[in-house]
């Protein structure tokens, strides 16, 4: 039988903040089969768990991440954003799917992907983001495992898939559908999507076909993948 890769999408976040690590605690201790997770550099160069450029809606906090140090983001938050080696730390073996949010960055994307190699957490890790991002990755790390973030019906050129070799096509959710997904798989990529969170899109995207579903509601994913 065909099982759908369960993500949780920042951890937990309608019981814990997102990108902390009792979110991703929470997620895992549910099943999730991996957590996506946004990645951004701080001032001095230490990736942090961070989906917004500033700090402002999670933390009270209306400071650009990239103004502060580790130190600062540590004690702005009182150690509420992990840095990349402690949220490692706190999955055990757990899987990340690792989200690049910001802009198109080469070199924080080599700072990244160095990191998670320095941890040795290679094989836990796949990336997502758009093409630029993805390109980067794939240039710091030939072996990386990618879904490419799409976001139109039209497929990516032959020459960009070429270059960046992902794995996964990663498409928001609403433009899943059996045609898609059958038209994907042709071509030999799995279907990756974000962020369905009611039942309704969730089965319309199971009977679809596709591989793997993000999602804020990791339960009620998990409850149809098991029905």
């Amino acid at each position: 039988m065909r099982t759908v890769t369960a993500v949780a999408h920042r951890g937990d976040p309608y019981r814990v903040r997102e990108n902390t690590v009792d979110s991703l605690r929470s997620a895992f201790r549910q099943g999730a089969d991996a957590v996506e997770i946004d990645v951004r550099l701080t001032r001095d160069d230490v990736p942090v768990l961070l989906h917004d450029a500033t700090l402002k809606r999670l933390w009270e906090q209306d400071r650009p991440l990239l103004s502060l140090s580790a130190d600062e983001v540590r004690g702005l938050t009182s150690g509420g954003i992990p840095t990349l080696e402690e949220a490692f730390k706190a999955a055990d073996e757990g899987r990340f799917m690792v989200d690049l949010p910001g802009p198109a960055d080469a070199r924080a994307v080599r700072r990244i992907v160095g990191a998670i190699h320095d941890l040795g957490a290679q094989e836990r890790v796949y990336y997502s983001a758009g093409a630029r991002s993805m390109l980067a990755v794939r240039a710091a790390d030939p072996a990386a495992e990618i879904a490419l973030t799409w976001t139109s019906l039209a497929p990516p050129r032959p020459a960009l898939l070429d270059a960046v070799r992902p794995r996964w096509l990663n498409y928001r959710f609403g433009l899943a559908s059996r045609d898609l997904v059958a038209r994907v798989h042709r071509d030999g990529y799995l279907v990756s999507v974000w962020t369905p969170d009611t039942r309704r899109s969730m089965r319309r995207l199971l009977e679809a076909g596709v591989d793997s579903i993000t999602t804020n509601r990791l339960d009620t994913l998990r409850s149809l993948r098991t029905s």
